[in-house]
């Protein structure tokens, strides 16, 4: 038995693959060697009883993740795996190599995500690369739950949002300032809390407001992230996440400013990671 785990900073996804019954395991917190120690990863995994009962049974864990873009943070996750996970080969690498697995068609491409963070990458179907970095939600995540969770933070703040959304904020989180300006600055897993107001901003999707604002953070994702490729108009882009799928209207709109053509868009790349890994992977290792 072998797990695939695909993991954003909020949540991770655990697919049990043995060949026959591949399904959908669990969901686990996200882990993220920016925030997240070795330690933090073993006891966070030992609590889940369902992953307990089966760890010395599996043979291999490929684990993508948000942040593991070094052999020093892979190392971090690497470590805290082994420790749960006693008898298997341990693979760590990049979510954004998940994502181009999943949304690979066998044609190049570029594959972008986009969830509490953001981020993109040339795939061929056997290099990945990329142009620009990702910056994080400080000073990146174009496009993302934190880019657009800082926007409605800031205009709530400052009483710049329209005032039915400003009231249906205040019923809906009761936050004041110093709970807010707490939770960003002095908390941990503050890219997390800020990306957590994306349902908000669903729920009020089809006001003006937040149309304009996602369309506008979309462009700006397309304008850094994916006109970076000289070769962006002559490929699909695929992108993984649900905010992408949430707002696809406005995600049509801002690609078409740019001349882009959309190819898939994947909620949650989980399954079609599992059905890259069986054909290209591990179709030598599972009969």
């Amino acid at each position: 038995m072998y797990f695939i785990a695909e993991s954003g900073s909020t949540k991770c996804d655990w697919m049990l693959v043995d060949g026959k019954n591949n399904q959908s395991f669990c969901s686990t917190m996200g882990f993220n060697p920016y925030f997240h120690s070795s330690d933090l990863i073993e006891t966070e995994l030992e609590k889940v009883e369902k992953i307990a009962a089966i760890a010395s049974e599996i043979k291999g864990v490929y684990f993508y993740g948000a942040g593991c873009s070094s052999e020093e943070l892979n190392a971090k996750v690497e470590e805290g795996l082994k420790r749960v996970f006693k008898n298997a080969k341990i693979i760590v690498d990049h979510d954004l190599l998940a994502c181009a697995y999943a949304t690979y068609s066998g044609k190049p491409q570029i594959s972008c995500i986009i969830g509490t963070g953001s981020n993109s990458c040339y795939f061929d179907g056997e290099k990945l690369s990329e142009e620009v970095p990702a910056l994080g939600y400080i000073l990146g995540d174009e496009g993302s739950g934190s880019y657009f969770g800082k926007q409605l933070i800031a205009n709530f703040l400052y009483h710049r949002l329209p005032t039915e959304i400003e009231q249906d904020f205040i019923a809906t989180y009761h936050y004041t300032k110093d709970d807010l300006v707490e939770n960003v600055y002095m908390k941990p897993n503050a890219n997390v809390f800020i990306a957590s107001f994306m349902p908000f901003i669903g729920k009020h999707k089809d006001n003006p407001y937040f149309k304009d604002m996602v369309r506008e953070g979309f462009k700006k994702f397309i304008d850094v992230h994916v006109t970076c490729y000289k070769n962006y108009k002559d490929v699909e882009v695929n992108f993984v996440g649900s905010i992408s799928q949430i707002f696809e209207q406005e995600l049509h709109e801002a690609a078409a400013v740019y001349g882009v053509t959309i190819g898939s868009l994947i909620r949650r790349p989980a399954e079609a990671l599992v059905a890259y890994h069986l054909k290209y992977i591990l179709n030598t290792e599972i009969a």
